[in-house]
């Protein structure tokens, strides 16, 4: 009997397709809740998993960082609570949790990263993304990106 190959590592949402455009409902012009995701493919001796939303297109500005969600979640509810994510980190806001999308001009993407960890990350508090991602560091096992766009 041959070993079943793994599935690849992804991250996909109900609400938009890869480099689709996000629906209003999960930005600054609706609730802006965030989108549901859906986890697949986590490798084996995944401890937790990060996640990480930026727009390249305003300098890497960040719009969430959750960095303790437990290793066994395959879904993220619309709105997904720190109850289903673990602590979560500043934004380019400054404030803590999820913030959508709200371009000043033109069509910007929003880059969603999901990191695969070996091991929960030292991390406490509201760490912004920066020190999330260096944390990550020879802690990561893999990663993924979803892309969507916004315009408003």
């Amino acid at each position: 009997m041959s070993p079943t190959p793994s599935l690849p590592f992804r991250l996909t949402s109900s609400a938009f397709g890869e480099g689709a455009a996000i629906p209003g409902r999960y930005t600054c012009d609706g609730p802006d809740h965030s989108p549901p995701l859906t986890i697949g493919g986590v490798p084996a001796g995944t401890a937790a998993l990060a996640i990480v939303v930026r727009d390249p297109d305003a300098r890497g500005w960040v719009h969430w960082v959750a960095y303790h969600v437990p290793a066994s979640t395959h879904e993220l509810p619309a709105g997904a609570a720190v109850a289903v994510l673990g602590p979560v980190g500043k934004t380019s806001w400054g404030t803590a949790g999820y913030r959508g999308p709200c371009p000043p001009s033109g069509t910007h993407r929003y880059v969603f990263t999901l990191y695969a960890l070996s091991q929960a990350l030292p991390l406490s508090g509201h760490p912004t993304a920066d020190q999330v991602e260096a944390a990550a560091r020879g802690r990561t096992l893999a990663t993924t990106t979803l892309t969507g766009t916004y315009h408003h």
